[in-house]
């Protein structure tokens, strides 16, 4: 019996240990940082607001894919019908892992590892080019077994990556001391240091659409240990809550890093900047070194999970072409779009995370409903049809400046009529109308 509970003692570890190193990328280490630094004195609700939409919501995704027991996020929206589930489950596995996770993280990499070491400027095309052709391999060979994800992750890349964060923690908080004196600087700015910022900045990290995208590589992961079906809803469960938790800890501590750095530093003018700066502080040009092997860890984990998912969600799909030709396709084209730089891949995600996450959020809420409203299609489609709206009009409204002008008017007539428009919320109105209007006839009228 001992021998029974250790075993599944160290299965939950090494999986919640999976689900934490496939989640936590570079964009989860420089957002944090960079937030700290914009938010001053006010860094409290703005943490709150980041753990809510960066930590709480993907627990909710995980969790809706267990309550539902669904295998994807295909099944998870096909109340909705099966052309939205399709073209849903295409566009967030898109954005996660071909157009902008995946190369994003390739590029965040490259910036900050490897491209603080070139000579000059001249080599740093030929340097990315490289540089992606050999990451993405690497993702190919680590995904091609499905399962090996478990113990390239789980059991080697992900404690690595922790035991180096920790290391940076203790230094800092522990040895300098500088959590004891987190510096009382207001700092001026539209939704500086507000939960609301801090909630809208947790988008960046894209986590709640990957944790849809994950739930089936955590449930294929499963299978290898938990041979009973009616146990996986209940361990997806508690590997959620042990892998986010432990993310929503680094977080706090990633954003009172950021705060502690205006003490010997200025605002740098994005997240990977700071780091930089704070490494150097800490750690002197060691730190640049022990920052190219964090960050290239966070970047091989997530996309990793990610580009995996999406060949084991599309491969179910579509059986013909199947799960290793989607694997390589994928990593192809993620490759590509990774040689157009981090600051295009920047410019152009803000509009796609705007209108993919209010979608995503409606549907996790939705599912997490299913003891009270089941999968009713009519309550599903209402809720999700009013929540598009909202969702296209910010997506217009955050179109980079070159593309934004034909939409000025709408803009203006949005921010007048509409509740939260200002403040990208917007979504929330029609959501709660959409569900208490769609439920109240459905209570009223379906029955009979």
């Amino acid at each position: 019996m001992k021998l029974k509970m250790k075993s599944n003692f160290k299965q939950h570890l090494l999986l919640s240990s999976l689900l934490f190193g496939l989640f936590f990328g570079a964009g989860n280490l420089i957002f944090p940082i960079h937030l700290g630094q914009i938010s001053g004195e006010n860094w409290l609700p703005a943490a709150l607001g980041f753990v809510l939409s960066a930590v709480l919501l993907p627990l909710g995704s995980i969790l809706a894919l267990s309550i539902t027991k669904s295998k994807s996020m295909y099944d998870l929206a096909l109340p909705v019908g099966t052309t939205f589930s399709l073209l849903f489950l295409i566009f967030a596995h898109a954005s996660m892992g071909l157009f902008i996770g995946s190369p994003r993280l390739a590029t965040v990499s490259f910036t900050m590892g490897v491209k603080p070491f070139l000579p000059n400027n001249s080599w740093v095309h030929p340097a990315l080019f490289i540089f992606s052709a050999l990451f993405f391999s690497l993702i190919v060979y680590l995904a091609y077994n499905q399962n090996s994800i478990i113990n390239s992750v789980g059991k080697f890349l992900n404690p690595l990556f922790i035991i180096l964060l920790f290391s940076l923690f203790f230094i800092a908080f522990c040895l300098q001391g500088d959590l004891t004196k987190l510096p009382s600087i207001p700092v001026a700015g539209k939704g500086t240091g507000s939960f609301i910022n801090g909630f809208l900045e947790g988008y960046n990290t894209m986590d709640a659409l990957a944790g849809l995208g994950f739930g089936v590589t955590i449930i294929t992961a499963l299978k290898v240990f938990v041979k009973d079906e009616k146990k996986h809803a209940w361990s997806v469960a508690k590997v959620g809550f042990s892998a986010l938790g432990l993310e929503a800890l680094i977080y706090v501590l990633l954003i009172a890093l950021g705060v502690a750095s205006l003490s010997y530093t200025k605002i740098s003018t994005d997240g990977g900047t700071a780091f930089t700066i704070i490494m150097n502080h800490y750690t002197g040009a060691f730190g640049a070194a022990v920052l190219a092997v964090l960050t290239f860890l966070a970047c091989v984990t997530t996309a990793l999970g990610v580009l995996q998912s999406f060949s084991q969600d599309l491969g179910n799909r579509f059986p013909k072409i199947g799960y290793h030709k989607f694997l390589v396709f994928s990593n192809l084209i993620a490759f590509g779009l990774a040689n157009l730089g981090l600051d295009q891949i920047i410019l152009f995600s803000l509009p796609v995370l705007v209108f993919l996450y209010p979608l995503a959020i409606t549907l996790i809420l939705l599912a997490l409903c299913c003891k009270v409203i089941g999968k009713n299609k009519i309550i599903y489609r209402v809720t999700m049809t009013l929540v598009l709206i909202p969702a296209t009009l910010d997506m217009f409204h955050s179109l980079p400046p070159m593309l934004h002008a034909p939409f000025t008017a709408l803009d203006k007539w949005c921010v007048t009529n509409i509740p939260l428009f200002s403040m990208s919320l917007d979504f929330i109105p029609f959501m709660l109308t959409g569900f208490i209007g769609s439920v109240i006839y459905v209570k009223l009228f379906q029955k009979k």
